[in-house]
């Protein structure tokens, strides 16, 4: 019988052993899961309008200033011309307060009160006439009561129309002039935002991105806040992950970082841009084992190395923190 083969089993079983050991104490670096993303933007309906055109196709690349959607014009237009109208008599107002009253209205103030003097004099005149014949009792006393009131009345008349030729002799008052200025103010803003939202109905890309997105279609009326196009931008996409509550105290804005997306081989270098102090439920792809009583972090990791230009939103990605890591 030969012994030595049954003598060394038990070292090789042993150096198997402590193989597989090592193996397993093998510390794995930290990571996250995710999905690769691009900055998004909206842009809203700024009004009810119908979409009359619509210049672009979703996933279309564009440049900064390309028309994207063109919404109906015509009311608001109208509703400019009504405001850029009362503006025009608003500054027509400041105008005329600025120039103060003409030559010809002070002219007729003067005859106004020319007139008035001489109708005091001739009540003030029979009154004197009539209080003689009603101390005789010639006359009877309802009658020198009516022309004293008549002499009253004329003279608060003249003195109603000196106060008015005073106002125009001496102009107009600065008050009135501010309060035309603030009207013609208050009149050419609404005017200018109306101009504002009419410029809106016409949407333009604000970056170069892809349009990722047009809800709405030719012929739909849109309500205000909804977004008629989402565009994808940025230079770069960027990893969205969600950090485990073990090792977030390791992970912290500038770090590098390496992002391995699903379907492609090798990694992409990537540098942490984002970290919420908040935590949040730990997302569905996340619940293996003893991570799904965890919380985690959301983190965003921008890519800086590689060609990313051409990856696609939504992808599923693998974010390890080796490098700087404690």
């Amino acid at each position: 019988m030969n012994t030595n083969k049954h003598s060394t089993t038990p070292g090789a079983w042993l150096g198997l052993a402590c193989i597989v050991l090592l193996a397993g104490c093998r510390k794995e670096p930290p990571q996250a899961l995710g999905t690769l993303e691009w900055d998004r933007i909206a842009l809203p309906a700024t009004a009810p309008e119908r979409i009359v055109r619509i210049d672009v196709r979703e996933g279309q690349r564009v440049k900064a200033g390309a028309r994207l959607v063109q919404l109906e014009v015509t009311r608001t237009q109208a509703e400019l011309a009504a405001l850029q109208a009362q503006a025009r008599q608003a500054g027509d107002v400041l105008a005329e307060l600025e120039a103060g009253p003409r030559s010809e209205d002070i002219a007729q103030a003067r005859a106004n009160l020319a007139a008035a003097q001489a109708e005091a004099a001739d009540a003030s005149a029979f009154y004197a006439r009539l209080q003689p014949l009603g101390r005789q009792q010639l006359v009877a006393a309802s009658d020198v009561d009516r022309a004293r009131a008549a002499a009253g009345n004329s003279q608060a008349q003249v003195r109603a129309a000196q106060a008015a030729l005073l106002e125009l002799e001496r102009g107009t008052r600065i008050e009135q002039i501010a309060q035309g200025e603030s009207a013609l103010a208050a009149a050419t803003a609404q005017a200018a935002s109306q101009e504002v939202t009419l410029h809106k109905l016409d949407l333009i890309a604000p970056r170069a991105g892809v349009v990722d997105s047009l809800p709405y279609r030719l012929g739909d009326q849109a309500p205000v806040g909804a977004p008629l196009a989402i565009m994808l931008v940025g230079d770069a996409p960027y990893a969205r992950v969600y950090v485990p509550e073990p090792i977030r105290a390791d992970v912290r804005v500038g770090q590098s970082a390496r992002v391995f997306i699903d379907g492609r081989d090798g990694s992409l270098e990537g540098r942490v841009r984002m970290i919420r102090n908040e935590a949040s439920f730990t997302p569905y792809y996340a619940l293996i084992g003893k991570d799904a009583a965890r919380l985690s972090y959301l983190a965003e990791v921008e890519l800086v190395g590689g060609k990313t230009t051409d990856l696609p939103a939504g992808l599923p990605v693998r974010v390890e923190f080796g490098a700087g890591t404690k």
